[in-house]
């Protein structure tokens, strides 16, 4: 009788397709396995960073060079003892081995950035200071001079 639908004449929601779905799920665990990042290096050694009063927190990590002074992990202790070691990267390095670890850092980074480079040195807190300073020697000579030490904040008591 009417043209417009009456109430006799009501039609159902069709139910929600799921097929989807399952595109949706693998879209997503794409992008998250394309923009996550892994782990640069492994640690071989093992670094307790002792507490500080005072902690900034680095700008761009992606200007960082890391310099880790520890007693090697376990895994390594049988190859190269307990004393410390340096570890560039992913080996152990001597300090002679700065000056060119430093220079392979500067070449991967762009002109610009340069200037703004920051090494990082994450040592152990009951490693001995002449190996720190042995060290920051080397840097000196290799006009790296922003130095930044990695702590971790003291606990509020």
């Amino acid at each position: 009788m009417s043209k417009f639908g009456g109430s006799s004449n009501k039609k159902e929601m069709p139910a929600m397709s799921s097929g989807s779905l399952s595109d949706i799920v693998f879209m997503l665990l794409f992008f998250f396995m394309v923009t996550t990042q892994l782990r640069e290096q492994e640690n071989k050694v093992m670094v307790k960073l002792p507490e500080a009063s005072e902690v900034i927190k680095l700008e761009r990590k992606d200007l960082a060079s890391y310099i880790n002074i520890g007693t090697p992990t376990r895994n390594y202790q049988a190859k190269f003892g307990t004393d410390a070691r340096i570890q560039l990267n992913d080996s152990f390095k001597t300090i002679d081995d700065i000056r060119d670890f430093i220079a392979s850092e500067r070449e991967s980074m762009g002109e610009n950035d340069r200037p703004f480079m920051t090494t990082v040195i994450r040592a152990d807190q009951d490693v001995r200071m002449g190996i720190i300073t042995d060290v920051k020697q080397e840097l000196r000579r290799c006009s790296a001079l922003k130095i930044m030490y990695a702590s971790r904040k003291a606990a509020a008591e």
